[in-house]
């Protein structure tokens, strides 16, 4: 499967107010790695999808950034970092929406910094992490919360290291999409259900 590198201008979602036009993008976002730490392992890819705005239907193609295509590691931030408004002065020109955002974080701003590139932070922007949504549907419990046991995802990405050290990318992009489908799915179901609980705690205020 081939994916373009499409401007994020393509996929601006916009609501109209009257005169007034308001531009908030929420984004997918994730990143494999060869390892957990920034300081030994590297970011080998980095996947992004535009999402509908309340809905959070995926809006337009999923894009995979490959290190080994793009000529190495600080090549792979810069393209991301060129091709997205992940460091726009307006915050709400890219809001990422991932699982365990945490992680994306510090390997994006821990190489960022060490390549003198424009700095990348995820958590200082408006975001959207579900990881605290799967830790509470997990009966609270960090331990088994993983997206790989809550969702449709297959597996882990244990096995990306070995991957990328063999030249099997593409079991590397056939892991990406079926995660992000299933990430999809599970956001897709949550954006459903989610307002309906508003209802409830406003019931609860009321009686109380």
């Amino acid at each position: 499967m081939k994916y373009q590198y499409l401007p994020l201008q393509s996929f601006i979602y916009k609501c109209a107010f009257t005169k007034l036009e308001v531009i908030t993008m929420n984004y997918y976002l994730d990143i494999e790695t060869t390892g957990l730490d920034p300081q030994h392992g590297k970011i080998i890819t980095i996947q992004y999808a535009p999402l509908e705005r309340n809905t959070f239907k995926q809006a337009g193609p999923l894009v995979i950034l490959k290190e080994w295509e793009l000529g190495g590691e600080k090549a792979l931030l810069d393209k991301f970092i060129q091709d997205t408004d992940i460091i726009s002065s307006y915050d709400f020109d890219f809001i990422p929406v991932g699982y365990n955002l945490t992680f994306e974080h510090k390997f994006l701003n821990s190489k960022t910094k060490h390549y003198k590139l424009p700095e990348v932070d995820v958590l200082f922007r408006p975001h959207i992490d579900l990881h605290h949504v799967g830790i509470l549907i997990n009966d609270g419990e960090h331990k088994g919360s993983g997206l790989d046991k809550i969702t449709n995802k297959e597996s882990t990405g244990r096995s990306i290291p070995d991957w990328y050290e063999n030249k099997q990318y593409d079991k590397i992009e056939s892991y990406i999409v079926q995660e992000t489908d299933a990430f999809i799915e599970f956001v897709n179901k949550l954006a459903k259900i989610m307002p309906t609980l508003r209802s409830n705690f406003s019931e609860t205020e009321n009686t109380t």
